[in-house]
C-alpha cells in the first residue's frame, strides 16, 4: 500500500513540534540536575547569594534635623540595592542613582558593602517606613521606621484679644490657650511668682492650686488678689517647652485708710501724714484741707508723694515742713477712679514739749549715822542750866549773823522747844551750796538723835566764772574761819566747865 507524499505544510508543523520537544526535554533535564544537586548538598544558592549583615534601625528625630538609614549587604554580586518608601511603594533610588525628585533625599555607597539613604531637614510628612531591597528572586529587604516629632507651639489668634482677661470684682474671666505638636502637647496653667491659682465656686468656696491642666482656665467670683500674670505652658517631651503670659485685671472702686488718724507734732518741726489706697485701675489721688475745699500741692511747705506697693495698692505721703499754729487741724486724703471715690481724714495736733531745764541737778549726799549720845541725867542745878542755855542761844544767834553776812550757808537748827540751838557739834555734817545747789546741815539734837536741816541756798555770784577773788577777799575769808574756830573752842570749854561744876 502506498502512502501519500507529505505536503510542505505538514513538514513544517512536524519540524516545529520536534524543536519544541527538544527544548522541553533540555529544560527538564536542567531542572532535574539542579534539584539533584540541592538534594545531595553540593551547592546552596541562598548561601552564596546576597544577604544582610545588620538590621535597619528605627529613628526618632525632631523636625528639621538630618538623618540617614544604613543598609549593609554582603555578597551582592550582580544584584542591585534599592531604597523604597513602604507606605507609598515609591522607589527613591537604585544603587547610587536617585529616582525621586525630592532634593532633600540622596543615596551613597562606600564602595564595599554599605549603602545609605540620607534625608536632610526632615519634615513631618517624611515619617513612615523605609525599605532597603535587593532585586533577587525572590526579593530580599529590610525595613526601618522614621518618627518625626515636633516641639510644642502655642497657637495665636490675631482676631481675638486673648492676651489678657479683664473683669470687675466678683465677675468671671476665661483664658484660652491652644497648642500643637507631635506628639500632642499637654497644656497647664501656672501663676507668676509661684502664687496659688484660686478657683472659686458659685458658693464662694475656694481651692488653691499650684497648676491647673487644660487649654481653658476659668476664674469665677474674681477678687483683687487674683490680679497678676498667668502662664500657659505647653510641653510634649520634645524640647523646648513653650509658654505664653496672660494678664488678669480686676477693676474695683477705691478703698482708703489712714495709717494714723491722730498725729501729734511740735511747732517748728516736720511731720508726715500717710494713707494706704487699694484701687484699680490707677486712680487720681490728692490731699485736702478745710473739709476738702483746699487742695494741697507740692511747694516749700508741702511735699506730696505716692509709691506703688503692688498692682492695686498705693502708699500716699504728705510731708508738712516748719509747723506753725495754723498748720494744726484736719487733713484728708482722697482717691477716685471711674468706679467710685473714697477719702479719709487725719487730725494733726500740736505736741507740747516740756521746757528745757536751766539748773543742774542737786548732787546726792550720803551721810553716816552718828552714834547716840549718852543721855545726861537731869541736873538739879536749874539755875546753872539756864545760864548754859543762854550761852548756847547767844552763840547760835552769833553764828546766824555771821552766816547772813558772809554767806557761809551753815544752817542753825532749832531746839525742841523752838527757843534756840539744840546743841552745836563741830564734827557735824555741813553741806554748802555750789552753783545753786541746796545745802543740808546735819547736827545732833539734844535727845541724841540725828536731824537734818535744810538751809536756803546761796544766791549765785554775779561775777563771771573767769574772775578770780582779790587778796582782800581771801584775807576776809581767812579771818572769818579763825573767828568761827575761836567761838567753837569757847563753847567747848564752857560745856566742859559745866560738867565739872
Amino acid at each position: 500500500m502506498k502512502t501519500a507524499p507529505m505536503t510542505q505544510t505538514q513538514f513544517c508543523v512536524r519540524t516545529l513540534a520536534s524543536v519544541i520537544l527538544l527544548l522541553l526535554t533540555g529544560l527538564l533535564c536542567t531542572e532535574g540536575s539542579h534539584s539533584l544537586s540541592n538534594i545531595q548538598g553540593q551547592s546552596e544558592p541562598d548561601e552564596v547569594g546576597p544577604h544582610f549583615l545588620a538590621q535597619l534601625t528605627n529613628i526618632t528625630v525632631p523636625q528639621g534635623r538630618d538623618i540617614s538609614f544604613t543598609c549593609v549587604v554582603d555578597n551582592l554580586g550582580q544584584y542591585r540595592v534599592a531604597w523604597i518608601k513602604s507606605d507609598s511603594k515609591a522607589i527613591l533610588g537604585i544603587h547610587t542613582h536617585m529616582v525621586s525628585l525630592n532634593p532633600r533625599l540622596s543615596v551613597t555607597h562606600n564602595g564595599h558593602n554599605t549603602w545609605k539613604l540620607h534625608i536632610s531637614h526632615v519634615q513631618l510628612n517624611d515619617s513612615g517606613s523605609y525599605m532597603c531591597q535587593v532585586n533577587t528572586d525572590p526579593m530580599k529587604s529590610l525595613s526601618g521606621y522614621l518618627d518625626v516629632v515636633v516641639p510644642p507651639d502655642i497657637l495665636y489668634h490675631p482676631d481675638e484679644n486673648i492676651d489678657e482677661g479683664v473683669s470687675t470684682e466678683g465677675g468671671s474671666i476665661a483664658l484660652q490657650c491652644s497648642a500643637t505638636g507631635v506628639p500632642e502637647p499637654m497644656v497647664q496653667w501656672r501663676r507668676e511668682g509661684g502664687k496659688d491659682i484660686i478657683i472659686r465656686s458659685e458658693s464662694r468656696d475656694k481651692q488653691a492650686f499650684k497648676s491647673v491642666e487644660g487649654e481653658r482656665l476659668t476664674l469665677t467670683n474674681v477678687h483683687r488678689s487674683d490680679m497678676g500674670g498667668y502662664l500657659c505652658i505647653a510641653s510634649n517631651g520634645v524640647p523646648p517647652s513653650v509658654s505664653k503670659r496672660f494678664d488678669v485685671h480686676v477693676n474695683f472702686p477705691p478703698t482708703i485708710k489712714a495709717v494714723n488718724q491722730l498725729v501729734g507734732a511740735p511747732v517748728e518741726r516736720e511731720v508726715i501724714l500717710e494713707c494706704i489706697v487699694e484701687v484699680y485701675p490707677k486712680p487720681l489721688n490728692g490731699w485736702y484741707r478745710n473739709e476738702g475745699n483746699v487742695k494741697l500741692h507740692n511747694s516749700n511747705k508741702y511735699n506730696i508723694s505716692e509709691a506703688m506697693i503692688n498692682l492695686y495698692t498705693w502708699h500716699l505721703n504728705l510731708t508738712i515742713r516748719h509747723l506753725t499754729k495754723a498748720d494744726f487741724g484736719a487733713y484728708s486724703c482722697s482717691s477716685v477712679n471711674a468706679l467710685g471715690k473714697s477719702e479719709t481724714r487725719i487730725r494733726l495736733q500740736e505736741l507740747r514739749l516740756p521746757p528745757k531745764s536751766t539748773t543742774t541737778a542737786t548732787p546726792h549726799v550720803y551721810t553716816t549715822a552718828k552714834p547716840r549720845r549718852k543721855q545726861q541725867p537731869p541736873s538739879h542745878n536749874k539755875g546753872l542750866n539756864e545760864v548754859v542755855r543762854a550761852k548756847e542761844t547767844h552763840f547760835s544767834n552769833q553764828m546766824q549773823q555771821e552766816n547772813d553776812v558772809f554767806g557761809s550757808g551753815i544752817g542753825v537748827p532749832q531746839s525742841a522747844n523752838g527757843g534756840g540751838a539744840g546743841g552745836i557739834v563741830a564734827s557735824g555734817n555741813v553741806n554748802g551750796m555750789i552753783n545753786g545747789a541746796e545745802v543740808h546741815t546735819q547736827l545732833p539734837a539734844r535727845n541724841g538723835y540725828e536731824k537734818t536741816y535744810k538751809s536756803p541756798g546761796a544766791v549765785p555770784s554775779p561775777s563771771p566764772p573767769w574772775m578770780f577773788p582779790s587778796a582782800g577777799s581771801q584775807l576776809l575769808g581767812t579771818a572769818t574761819i579763825t573767828t568761827n574756830a575761836l567761838v567753837a573752842l569757847f563753847c567747848i570749854l564752857s560745856m566742859y566747865l559745866v560738867k565739872l561744876i
